[in-house]
């Protein structure tokens, strides 16, 4: 059975996955501007209208740029360490400016910065719709009832656990019959049923679809960014 023959219901297909009208566009997910060159091979598509598609840039930009500049501790341009950052920064010195600006010291002397969460919360709610509609052929244009995230380090380590381990147990549910979660838990591709981690590219992107607690997506940005959406 080809992962790349689908043959889920056709009526949860022809859509843009992020908005529901006639798609007319493709849209990589994840979006190219959170990995590194050279790009892994087969990153997932999915189908998107052109405002959708477009829409979105700019807050990629930003959030890459963003969490680039924290575990740097700068957003100048020759601080930073990967090359697409760094060409973001320099064509756009503006955003450097803007995010250079947005860290400070608090009381207590530790760098914090400003976060633009509302540019965040897009960003993450439309990865987990790409995700969850590629995945599990199931589009959720509705709005999640959860959009969370939070650095890794910040997290406890009951939290951490509960993140990192795919969920198990007799009340997971089979996925969409013919999507390509269906498919690699019925050719035995997973110890979890059909939830496990697909690690895009290592140390940059990583995520989790199932729907054991929920529809739910989980990912992770740069080893840094946990990010957990969800649809009861």
């Amino acid at each position: 059975m080809d992962p790349r023959q689908l043959f889920a219901d056709e009526r949860l297909r022809g859509m843009c996955v992020y908005c529901g009208v006639a798609p007319d566009s493709r849209d990589h997910c994840p979006s190219k501007v959170l990995l590194d060159e050279p790009l892994p091979p087969n990153l997932p598509v999915v189908e998107a209208c052109k405002h959708c598609n477009n829409s979105f840039s700019l807050d990629e930009q930003y959030l890459a740029c963003l969490i680039e500049a924290v575990t740097c501790g700068s957003a100048k341009v020759n601080d930073t360490s990967r090359l697409n950052i760094k060409r973001i920064l320099e064509g756009t010195p503006a955003l450097a400016t803007r995010l250079e600006n947005s860290k400070r010291l608090d009381e207590s002397g530790n760098l914090i910065w400003d976060v633009e969460l509302d540019r965040v919360r897009r960003v993450v709610l439309k990865l987990a719709r790409g995700h969850i509609a590629h995945e599990l052929s199931l589009p959720k244009i509705e709005e999640a009832d959860t959009v969370s995230f939070i650095p890794l380090i910040l997290m406890s380590e009951e939290q951490r656990l509960a993140f990192e381990s795919p969920a198990s147990g007799s009340h997971e549910l089979w996925p969409e019959i013919g999507s390509r979660a269906f498919i690699r838990a019925a050719k035995g591709l997973t110890n979890h049923g059909s939830e496990q981690w697909n690690e895009v590219q290592p140390d940059r992107y990583r995520y989790l679809v199932g729907q054991s607690d929920g529809d739910f997506v989980r990912f992770v940005l740069s080893e840094y960014l946990a990010c957990y959406v969800v649809w009861h």
